[in-house]
């Protein structure tokens, strides 16, 4: 969910453009000291409006706006001028027409697909031919594949719901889409009440019909307006303070007043398009080419927001609102805020509106004072000691919380909004500024002259509220505006509470979704759907899922093959009578502990020699006796890189560099974990396990057991095959002779407060067949929030070298999975990935294996229900439990045309269970629909961390890993703090160059290290 620059901040009124005229009376202002920078579109998205009360310091003069060479009208006024004023240089470009999460691949499409699987539109280059791949693979237009056929058959059917509820509309309808400029450049909320006072005062203007707008520059009405282009102008009465300053002495005297600003706005006829290509599409008519109609859905999906848009705070395609169930303080100063979210989506059925329960964090609106206090720790006793400064580090970690959170200040009558910067360097008593006379003025004598109001926190800094000039607003008169989306990282304990406020069982959920489409907020709370002759059905929609059999298992047992069925209701299964498929034996490992109270570490000899026996118990050989005896290290060690690198290094040379694993205890979670991997895996080449000493005063089986397979993982071992191999459940397409590799990939972008880190992309590849469940890593750092993998080509050229060296042969098909796209981005990602693939497959002489590419969606908001048409039957209506481990849909809410599926293969749980969606983009191999959701469903059962299916088909879920074990790289103890300013670290040229990932150490570079 990302906030704008126009997120709601309160239900009041918080937010108005400046106004034409100028500065009044200009000799009330004695003290000149420039606060904001003037121009047409601020940062804020609020504009300046106090021209007639004193400021928190005095402004400079206002720019007049430029208005025709007329009388600006005393009163609301329509005007329909033959010459339209230039498009002011600040005009924002119009939005592409898309429906957020609704963009499919072939919406950027161009060519025809005649093949039914793929295809290209021109033959790629035959065997040798062009070996960089470059020149062909640019010349082709890539066209997603179609589904294969009408649907999966294996499995047993089961009744279900989703949220999704079917949207009918009038293909004859048609949209008329005006563009919308309004001088000077409001924000959101305030374009929404020029549209509204425009709407009450000239509804014959608008035909007297309900139109929808997108708060930016886009109007859509379902009829057309008597003229093609108005223009308005419009006077809106917005309160503000005014000072009375008598000429020789201060007064700190308000008067509330309205203060009337006025905007010019025009409004022009763009286009005008019906729901004819749509209904073409949806029910798949038109040409297997053709693009999705996106403008049409677009200007739908603006229609059904608008209702609840006027009544909850807008956050991405999410809304919230207090009235479903108010707020819950969830401590640091945030608050949690339920809300729904919605999206029109193409789906077979017809078009459907997707909504779903949400939950985020926001900040809380108190004081500054008093949000430090909850923020930050080291400060809760602020309060009490108002002449304390900031010491050590406590000025970064301020600045840290505070920036780009919008406050307002309490010490005068205004609704101003402020975005915080940064800080200032000295203390607020220190602080002085020149009046217009030149003469130095001090800030804290400023405040008591003009507002009577003595500054009791002197010691603490300055809000500084510009990026280039010196604006200062005292701490203690700043509050946090409300509304704002949670900027900082939350906590465990925050995560923990939010997760809580989320985590509904399957009947509350529906329940909360069923009341949001029947509430007074919701989708169909407003007329402006029935203008469009749209109806939204208030239902679920009901559909037949199938539920997939668990595959036969293969493990251990002493030596020799066992075979297991997960046979229970959520499809785990246990090691009681079995051991691991591989186990590894680990010879030479150390511990090294990091703090610990004594009582704490006099439990080590109990832990190792319990570890060993539960590692024997499970197959795998932990060698009783360590190299050297077990290093107890203070904790500080881990905050100091230099001294930590040279006691993992010395723990090396005693073991004479041949080490193969090191575990790590440590008192508490820290920081300089991110050191000591990079340190172990890029330094000295050793795989370590590191645990909490909290988790040793039990020992319970299940953490050693968990704790084992993770340390047979990462040395080599692995903890369970499938017992029919992958070329006897799809023999059509697998080999024993013939490998295939299953490639993950993920890309993993920096805190959204950090504005310059850069991305680390993650490639994993297996290097066994037919097993195919050891997956080696590739990462790279790239671009700062580049979601396409830059390197990507040599990264699978290094992987395909791995598996011929360990196979003997290169993979004649590769099946890759990308995670962390959107739907936006199919296309652009299908383009440059597919290509860097077959470029590094180039390298290879007359080289061309037959390349799958899906992309695997976790971060969706379609939910499945469970449901039984007659609720007398045994165990009611279902819905209380979550699907069965297997359940896959692949009709009705799935693409009209495209290859895509919903797969559940875990067991949910807490909460409701949230099925991945995966859609094939790409397919040279020509999977049917029950080929590759067989494929995937079995694959999630081979996870080597645990002994259950995963949510994530494995090569995805380990590339995730693996790009999260690159952050950790780049993360050192004693750098700086990553958030950084922007202005000194962007240029205007692009992102800074990105910062090389470590190379890894070869000891280590072919094993799970990651996992």
């Amino acid at each position: 969910m990302e906030e704008t620059e126009d997120s709601k901040s309160s239900k009041t009124c918080t937010s108005e453009p400046w106004s034409c005229r100028g500065r009044t009376q200009p000799h009330h202002r004695r003290h000149q000291l420039p606060l904001l920078p003037h121009s047409f579109h601020n940062v804020f998205g609020y504009h300046d409006r106090y021209q007639n009360s004193p400021a928190l310091l005095p402004l400079p003069p206002l720019i007049p706006l430029q208005l025709p060479a007329i009388s600006p009208p005393t009163q609301t006024q329509k005007f329909r001028s033959r010459t339209h004023m230039p498009k002011n240089a600040w005009k924002q470009k119009e939005p592409i027409c898309t429906s957020s999460s609704d963009t499919q691949v072939s919406a950027a499409t161009v060519s025809q697909a005649e093949q039914e699987g793929l295809q290209q539109k021109q033959s790629t280059p035959t065997r040798g031919e062009d070996k960089r791949g470059e020149t062909a693979a640019t010349q082709e237009a890539l066209v997603a594949p179609k589904r294969p056929d009408s649907g999966g058959l294996e499995g047993s059917l089961i009744p279900l719901l989703a949220n999704h509820f079917l949207v009918q509309f009038d293909s004859s309808q048609k949209i008329f889409h005006y563009d919308v400029e309004i001088s000077p450049h409001p924000s959101k909320e305030i374009a929404r009440m020029i549209k509204q006072k425009l709407v009450q005062d000239h509804s014959a203007a608008f035909s007297n019909v309900q139109t929808a707008f997108d708060g930016r520059k886009n109007i859509y009405s379902p009829v057309e307006f008597q003229n093609d282009k108005l223009e308005f102008y419009i006077s809106l009465p917005i309160p503000m303070a005014k000072s009375i300053w008598p000429s020789n002495e201060i007064s700190n005297t308000t008067e509330k007043h309205h203060e009337l600003k006025l905007f010019r706005v025009n409004i022009r006829l763009v286009s005008k398009f019906d729901g004819k290509e749509l209904s073409c599409y949806l029910s798949k008519e038109g040409e297997d080419w053709a693009p999705l109609p996106q403008e049409y859905l677009h200007a739908l999906d603006i229609v059904l927001r608008q209702g609840p848009i006027e009544k909850c705070i807008p956050l991405g395609r999410s809304l919230y609102s207090s009235s479903m169930g108010g707020t819950k303080d969830i401590g640091g100063g945030a608050v949690g805020l339920r809300g729904f979210f919605q999206s029109l989506r193409p789906t077979q059925q017809g078009l459907a509106l997707n909504v779903d329960f949400s939950v985020t964090a926001f900040h809380e609106s108190i004081g500054i004072i008093q949000y430090l206090q909850k923020r930050l720790e080291s400060l809760k006793d602020l309060s009490q000691r108002k002449t304390r400064g900031l010491v050590g580090e406590e000025k970064k970690e301020v600045e840290k919380a505070l920036k780009n959170i919008r406050v307002f200040v309490c010490h005068r009558e205004t609704d101003q909004r402020y975005r915080v910067h940064s800080l200032t360097n000295e203390a607020t008593e220190n602080l002085w500024f020149k009046d217009r006379d030149g003469k130095d003025l001090r800030l804290v004598d400023y405040f008591k002259d003009y507002y009577n109001f003595d500054i009791q926190f002197r010691n603490l800094p300055c809000l500084q509220i510009s990026k280039s000039k010196p604006c200062y607003l005292p701490m203690e008169l700043c509050v946090v505006c409300e509304g704002q989306k949670y900027l900082g990282k939350l906590s465990d304990d925050q995560t923990a509470k939010i997760l809580k406020m989320g985590c509904q069982r399957p009947r509350e959920r529906k329940a909360i979704i069923d009341r949001v489409m029947g509430g007074t907020f919701g989708p169909t709370s407003s007329e402006h759907g029935r203008e469009f002759k749209l109806h939204v059905s208030r239902e679920m929609t009901r559909l037949n899922g199938r539920v997939l059999q668990p595959p036969k298992l293969k493990l251990g047992d002493n030596g020799h093959i066992t075979n297991l069925v997960p046979s229970r209701h959520d499809r785990q299964w246990n090691l009681l009578d079995s051991h691991v498929f591989e186990g590894t034996r680990i010879e030479r490992w150390v511990l090294i502990s990091f703090g610990g109270t004594p009582d704490q570490r006099s439990n080590i000899p109990r832990f190792m020699d319990q570890l060993s026996q539960r590692c024997e118990q499970l197959g795998i050989y932990l060698n009783k006796n360590t190299l050297i005896r077990p290093q107890f290290e203070p904790i500080q060690v881990l905050n100091n890189v230099t001294l930590l690198e040279s006691k993992l290094k010395k723990i090396h040379r005693a073991s004479s560099r041949n080490l193969q694993l090191l575990i790590c205890v440590m008192e508490r979670k820290h920081k300089g974990y991110a050191d000591l991997k990079r340190i172990a895996e890029t330094g000295v080449g050793v795989v370590t396990q590191c645990c909490l000493y909290p988790n040793l005063a039990k020992l319970g089986s299940q953490f050693l057991a968990n704790l084992a397979l993770k340390i047979n993982a990462k040395v080599g071992g692995c903890t369970v095959a499938l017992y029919n191999s992958l070329p006897s459940q799809v023999p059509r397409l697998f080999e024993l002779d013939d490998p295939a590799i299953f490639m993950g990939a993920d890309v993993t972008h920096p805190h959204p407060l950090d504005d310059s880190s850069p991305s680390i992309a993650a490639v994993v590849g297996s290097m066994n067949w037919p097993a195919a469940n050891k997956y080696i890593s590739r990462m790279r750092s790239q671009t700062h929030r580049q979601e396409i993998i830059q390197d990507l080509g040599e990264m699978v050229a290094e992987l395909l070298e791995d598996f011929y060296q360990e196979v003997n042969k290169l993979p004649k098909r590769i099946i890759f999975f990308r995670d962390g796209v959107s739907e936006t981005q199919f296309y652009k990602v299908l383009q440059e990935e597919l290509r860097a693939i077959r470029v590094a497959c180039s390298r290879f002489p007359t080289y061309k294996p037959a390349i799958t590419f899906m992309v695997v969606q976790k971060r969706h908001h379609t939910r499945l229900f469970s449901y039984k048409s007659d609720p007398s039957l045994a165990g009611g209506d279902g819905l209380d439990e979550n699907i069965s481990p297997g359940t896959v849909v692949d009709t009705v809410i799935t693409h009209p045309r495209e290859f895509d599926f919903y797969l559940c293969s875990h067991w949910g749980v807490k909460g409701t269970s949230r099925p991945t969606h995966y859609h094939v983009l790409w397919d040279e191999s020509r999977f049917t629909s029950d080929e590759l959701q067989k494929l995937v469903h079995n694959l999630c059962y081979t996870f080597v961390r645990c002994t259950k299916p995963v949510s994530l088909v494995p090569p995805a879920y380990y590339a995730h890993l693996a790009a999260y074990r690159g952050r950790l790289y780049l993360e050192r103890s004693d750098s700086p703090s990553i958030v950084k300013n922007t202005a000194a670290t962007l240029s205007r040229s692009g992102p800074p160059k990105a910062t090389p990932l470590p190379k890894l150490n070869d000891n280590v570079r072919k094993l799970m290290f990651y996992c």
